[in-house]
């Protein structure tokens, strides 16, 4: 099976913060121009999206884990805590956490609130994406840690730790540990790593062309074929 972003990537600090200064629209359009994968793959589903939009995107290498909440862990089939700690600290930080609700319906319960948020930002974790639910939302925001999440919930039930360390979908992605993502209130991306290190200088060509557009669109006297043309003169292909 081939990941997205399946292949580990070492970006430096500066790499990193310029992924943060663009938002996921911008990321996703730049990846569109290396013509890497096809235009709807990496995207995660809608319903995935940033909680916190005042924290700014999050960008990190997820470490990975499926859960279960709707029933008490049968005896044997509950992963070690512990060992789970141990092996965030193998993935390189910036760290997401990438968790599956294994849960039919999924979200049933909480794993995520204050006090993990809390333990996960110790380890390097700036943020969790999961198609599993959330809560403690306020004390979660001012703590500065992303939530990406398609549910919240007001209990975490009988939420534990099934197993990590392996390829997981979520949003209909199949992500692999150490894969490189990109996060915020539009939603989460997964980036290729064999062009990460270029989406910057790409989102920067994207938008200029997108500026070109919007001041046509802008300028005082627009008519329609003064439109067309400027629209043109950025996508040629158009008509």
């Amino acid at each position: 099976m081939d990941l997205p972003g399946g292949n580990p990537v070492s970006l430096s600090s500066n790499q990193i913060a310029a992924l943060r200064a663009l938002s996921s629209p911008t990321v996703a359009n730049a990846i569109e121009t290396f013509k890497v994968r096809p235009r709807e793959a990496g995207n995660l589903s809608s319903e995935i999206r940033g909680l916190f939009p005042d924290l700014g995107p999050v960008v990190g290498y997820a470490v990975t884990a499926v859960i279960r909440a709707e029933h008490p862990a049968p005896e044997g089939k509950r992963a070690s805590t512990f060992a789970w700690w141990d092996y965030i600290q193998t993935i390189p930080a910036p760290r997401i956490v990438v968790m599956h609700d294994l849960d039919q319906p999924q979200g049933q319960g909480a794993f995520w609130g204050e006090v993990q948020a809390n333990i996960h930002k110790a380890l390097g974790c700036v943020g969790v994406v999961t198609d599993g639910s959330v809560r403690d939302l306020d004390e979660v925001g001012k703590l500065g840690f992303q939530f990406c999440a398609a549910h919240v919930s007001v209990s975490h039930a009988n939420v534990h730790l099934v197993d990590f360390g392996i390829p997981v979908k979520v949003g209909g992605v199949w992500i692999n540990p150490g894969g490189l993502l990109h996060g915020d209130q539009h939603g989460v991306v997964v980036i290729p790593p064999d062009i990460a290190e270029r989406i910057p200088e790409s989102a920067e060509r994207v938008a200029a062309d997108e500026q070109r557009i919007i001041r046509a669109c802008q300028a005082e006297g627009i008519t329609v074929e003064r439109l067309k043309a400027a629209y043109k003169a950025v996508r040629p292909d158009a008509y």
